[in-house]
């Protein structure tokens, strides 16, 4: 199969482009707000913030649960084109149907954003794992770092736009700003749709004699999901590489889900908080590719540890900020380093499984990428609930819990220090 052709890296490239909307403009900008404002009209704060933290959470465990499965019957079927195809078509729906949602019904706005979000994570494992369809190992970081950045860049578009409705609603033809968050989710779901076209047009995926009955590639992959849990126990490398990556990730997902929150804590204006998320939407879109060249200069391994230690002293600043010029700046350094960690972290991944069982080790690489943002908030809650209980006001309460993310940052990073840059041969899983 050859690999590294302009135009199949480009049309995988531009799913991140598209799926990247609905992580912008709805899980992180409009969704959480709405629910609570218009779908959860009438319930009190705490209330609307459980029916929301449930429904995250039964999103998250039944992804985590069913990528590595669904990963290992891809790869017995070579379908995994079929199956992105599947939950994106599953995300682009369930993400556009949020659009037809009257206010107050919040069972129904949880119902389709908690399918959407399957949709959009499972979709991501197929979508990851397809990396090794286009790029050879030479070429992996920079192809990792483009798919990261055009996310970056194509998100950052929509939800700027949408955030242009929203504050001038009559311009476009809407009598409030609701109607216009509204719309927002349903151009989600039109761009996810339309941009995800060329990858499934010019991505080829290589198949092996006739696919077999679902039901016989079912059985067959969970037999080899079977070896391959025993396989990853012995191989020493690939074990560590997740375990560094389970707390690195999860102090950066932290930071990405909890910034808004401390924000709010720390006394900053709403407004103030999307020009952050902005800023660092737009400065994530060179970075990505940047630190795609980096790791090619000076190795995946070396780039990944300087993302960390970057996050590690955002965690201490963070913790002693006092003006709003400090959350811009530290949204500018999270920018520069956050495509780059995860394009990263995808790349070395890709480069020291197997080749043959992509899907199924994506999967396990998207479960842990699920079970992150654990540890980050019980971590954060817990400090912050100690020093609260000792007698400190909340504000620092609040500092102490941010700092407490750089021990998952400086753990990460030590463990990441045994982790080795090299493919395991097939050979060696015998």
């Amino acid at each position: 199969m050859q690999l590294d052709g302009k135009r199949e890296i480009f049309a995988w490239s531009m799913y991140d482009w598209a799926n990247s909307a609905f992580a912008t403009t709805v899980m992180a900008g409009f969704f959480p707000i709405f629910f609570k404002q218009f779908w959860c009209v009438g319930a009190d704060v705490t209330t609307s913030t459980a029916r929301l933290g449930i429904a995250n959470s039964v999103a998250g465990i039944l992804v985590a649960l069913s990528a590595p499965v669904l990963g290992a019957i891809a790869d017995r079927g070579r379908s995994k084109k079929g199956f992105l195809l599947l939950f994106a078509s599953l995300g682009v729906v369930m993400t556009s149907c949020l659009y037809t949602v009257s206010k107050g019904d919040w069972a129904l706005a949880v119902a389709f954003y908690v399918l959407a979000t399957i949709g959009f994570s499972l979709g991501n494992v197929f979508y990851d794992a397809l990396i090794t369809n286009v790029a050879s190992a030479k070429r992996m970081d920079s192809v990792s770092a483009l798919g990261y950045s055009l996310g970056y860049l194509g998100g950052g578009i929509l939800f700027a736009f949408n955030v242009w409705m929203t504050l001038q609603p009559q311009l476009f033809g809407f009598p409030g700003p609701g109607g216009a968050v509204q719309f927002s989710f349903l151009s989600v779901g039109v761009w996810w749709a339309l941009f995800s076209i060329p990858l499934f047009m010019f991505v080829k995926e290589p198949r092996r004699g006739d696919i077999p009955a679902f039901g016989n590639m079912a059985r067959a992959g969970l037999y080899q999901l079977r070896d391959t849990l025993r396989e990853v126990r012995h191989l020493k490398n690939i074990f560590t590489f997740l375990a560094a990556y389970w707390l690195y990730i999860d102090g950066v997902d932290t930071i990405i889900r909890m910034a808004v929150d401390y924000g709010i804590s720390l006394g900053f204006d709403s407004n103030d908080l999307i020009i952050a998320l902005l800023i660092t939407q737009f400065i994530g879109f060179p970075s990505a590719i940047g630190f795609g060249y980096l790791g090619g200069r000076i190795g995946t391994r070396r780039a990944i540890l300087v993302a960390i230690a970057v996050y590690l002293m955002v965690s201490l600043w963070g913790a002693s900020m006092q003006r709003r010029e400090e959350f811009y700046i530290l949204a500018a350094i999270i920018g520069l380093v956050q495509g780059g960690i995860q394009a990263l972290s995808r790349s070395f991944f890709a480069k020291i499984i197997p080749v043959d069982k992509s899907a199924e080790y994506f999967g396990f690489f998207n479960m842990i990428g699920k079970f992150a943002v654990v540890l980050g908030p019980v971590l954060m809650g817990g400090v912050g609930f100690l020093i609260r209980s000792m007698g400190y006001g909340s504000d620092t309460a609040s500092r102490a819990g941010i700092m407490s993310l750089s021990l998952l940052f400086l753990a990460g990073g030590i463990l990441f220090l045994f982790v080795k840059e090299e493919r395991i041969l097939r050979d060696a899983l015998a």
